[in-house]
């Protein structure tokens, strides 16, 4: 029975996370509905929109992965999590994705590179959707097999008492498993600190080129340079947490989801909720549905 930390904070969680299944629910259904009435959606919001989906289920997965740890003692958590890597996977990538397009979009920068991804990256977002949803296919793969593993070497501690064969599946988790899947969200999470770090220096050369052409705070190059920055620096935090947590939990051989884990947690997702309301209220659409009234909403 978990103690009384572990429940106090698992109800925060589950209403943390009940919160930003509505919010990210919210942008779904209202960018989904623009995309099936108009047959195409601009890139960012392409991207936004698949990020929602994604953060929706990886809320829910990751509420009930809680609940599988705290009150069931067994394998069955480490088949479930099978899920949980795909999503995580899949929103890590989303994430970089929307990072990589920021860049691209926003900085300044005269190389041949980014002049040509300038305006290739809104043809190329579909493709790098479905990229990502591929990446994660091959890393459930490689979960579901270093799961497999695990729980059988487990079984076999237990029942067993094999000693030669739980050396030998030990040995294929920690030399063939672990280090695939880090690599796994490493990728994506270097793609993504190199686009903001990129942004950052084009926002502080175009600052420097605004004050030799005398030019005001009120440049919109500057205003969008600054509000993509923001949401990139604040992200940034917490996807570098997000990060070094998911790689310290995969790397351990048990699982724990005691008082102080669920607090890391809680500060983890509430910081990808309150990113997710940054792009709720960046976007001119969704701020104009959370202004419409019902009646208006339901009118076609």
């Amino acid at each position: 029975m978990p103690s009384s930390p572990t429940v106090i904070f698992m109800v925060i969680f589950l209403l943390e996370s009940l919160a930003a299944m509505l919010q990210n629910g919210f942008m779904v259904t209202v960018l989904g509905r623009e995309w099936m009435r108009c047959r195409a959606l601009p890139a960012a919001d392409m991207i936004v929109s698949c990020l929602a989906a994604s953060r929706f289920c990886l809320h829910g997965i990751t509420v009930l992965n809680s609940f599988l740890v705290s009150f069931y003692v067994g394998c069955m958590f480490y088949y479930f999590s099978i899920l949980w890597t795909f999503i995580n996977t899949v929103t890590c990538w989303l994430t970089t994705w929307l990072a990589v397009f920021y860049c691209v979009k926003i900085s300044s920068f005269s190389h041949p590179i980014f002049v040509w991804l300038k305006w290739r990256i809104s043809q190329l977002v579909p493709r790098l959707l479905l990229g990502s949803l591929l990446i994660g296919g091959l890393s459930t793969i490689s979960s579901a097999i270093g799961n497999t593993t695990y729980a059988r070497m487990t079984s076999c501690q237990i029942s067993l008492r094999n000693s030669t064969l739980v050396s030998r599946l030990e040995a294929f988790h920690q030399r063939h498993f672990l280090p695939q899947l880090v690599l796994t969200f490493s990728v994506p999470f270097l793609l993504f600190v190199v686009s903001a770090v990129l942004l950052m220096f084009s926002l502080c050369w175009h600052l420097r080129q605004m004050t030799n052409c005398r030019a005001g705070p009120r440049d919109p190059s500057t205003q969008a340079h600054t509000k993509a920055l923001k949401s990139l620096t604040f992200l940034l935090i917490f996807h570098t947490w997000h990060f070094l947590s998911t790689v310290i939990s995969v790397r351990k051989s048990t699982v724990s989801w005691d008082h102080w884990h669920l607090a890391q947690e809680v500060m983890i997702y509430a910081g990808i909720s309150l990113h997710s309301t940054i792009l709720m209220l960046s976007s001119p659409k969704l701020r104009k549905a959370l202004k419409m009234k019902p009646e208006d909403a339901s009118s076609p």
